[in-house]
């Protein structure tokens, strides 16, 4: 008895046979073919390339066609055809070749363990202005981030156009996809590539491979820092009532219930004049008033008294004058009586030595 687990197991470095035509001797019973066309810009380099491209397809026993005047790219089996995935592939090489991707890098599609997949970009956002701005977000300053996205996902990424071309792996390309779709959904492909190189150390640990990475990767929020703008005029929605809103009342009706509409025209017509008077004399009384208040004295301030300096305490005379015949002395810087005799001394020798 074998364990199902180990059934289910894939051995790590396994590889599905190549198909060779021991596989298939009789070859195909059909021709197929696929044509695509290519831009101007393209002519002179695959002019250049093809016939890297006929030799490459040659070994896979598939013709290639390049038409310079319709501008198109075909390729078609022939009898000595052995392997019906070729032409598929062969398919996906002159796309890629369409889409400005490298002889180089393209021709790695006829390789069993690499798929490509072209990721149209161009109908995601409506603006034109946002979808430039994104599509620079997904290539990164000077091209960082899109190296970035390459070495952890082992994929070839062109940016061209409307379109991303991605060549590599199946497991990569299905990163690379998710990766360029959030960033035209206007998610930085930053947290993405967080994200992959958390799963790229856990897949290092044979512990962990089995087990759920949901508390190893980080989850982000987003954050909507803009408040929406409240409208001035909020309309309330009244509670809903089966029953239609009663019939507003006519002129009559309110003459009715005053009781006007039994007076006579004479008094109906006095009545209105006397109501026209009283609004004409409630307007005159306003107009008067806001005239008069240009004749209205303003309000004064109250006068604040000073208070006088007091007196009562009594002032030392001597201690001043002291004060001050000190101070006359400093100013004029004269000497003490004893100096100014050495110095009439000095002076009257100088003289006599003279």
């Amino acid at each position: 008895a074998v364990d199902e687990s180990e059934l289910l197991t894939v051995p790590d470095g396994w590889k599905e046979p190549a198909f060779t035509r021991e596989d298939n001797p009789k070859g195909l019973l059909e021709e197929s073919s696929f044509a695509t066309l290519f831009p101007k810009y393209r002519e002179a380099y695959l002019k250049e390339c093809w016939p890297l491209v006929q030799k490459a397809l040659g070994e896979h026993y598939v013709n290639a066609a390049l038409d310079l005047i319709e501008g198109s790219m075909t390729v078609t089996t022939t009898k000595k055809t052995f392997d019906p995935y070729a032409i598929i592939r062969a398919r996906d090489l002159i796309k890629l070749l369409a889409r400005s991707v490298p002889f180089e890098q393209a021709v790695r599609i006829l390789q069993d363990d690499v798929a490509c997949d072209i990721i149209k970009i161009g109908s995601l956002v409506r603006k034109r202005e946002t979808f430039i701005k994104r599509r620079a977000r997904l290539l990164g300053p000077k091209g960082s981030t899109l190296k970035a996205l390459e070495l952890l996902t082992n994929c070839y990424i062109m940016v061209q156009g409307n379109t991303v071309s991605a060549l590599g792996p199946f497991s990569g390309l299905k990163e690379v996809r998710k990766v360029v779709l959030d960033t035209m959904k206007n998610i930085h492909p930053i947290y993405n590539i967080k994200t992959l190189m958390i799963k790229r150390e856990l897949a290092k640990d044979p512990e962990l491979r089995t087990q759920s990475w949901e508390r190893f990767l980080p989850k982000f929020k987003r954050k909507n820092l803009k408040k929406r703008k409240e409208p001035k005029k909020k309309n309330t929605k009244k509670e809903y009532t089966p029953f239609p809103p009663p019939q507003p009342e006519s002129q009559i009706d309110k003459e009715l219930a005053s009781g006007e509409y039994f007076l006579k025209e004479r008094q109906k017509k006095r009545k209105r004049m006397e109501e026209i008077k009283a609004k004409q004399a409630d307007a005159v009384k306003r107009r008067q008033e806001e005239r008069n208040k240009a004749f209205i004295p303003p309000k004064e301030k109250p006068v604040v008294k000073t208070k006088k300096a007091s007196t009562e305490k009594k002032i030392d005379i001597e201690a001043i004058k002291e004060k001050v015949k000190n101070a006359k002395k400093k100013k004029l810087g004269a000497l003490p009586d004893e100096e100014v005799k050495l110095k009439m001394a000095a002076d009257e020798k100088k003289k006599k030595k003279k």
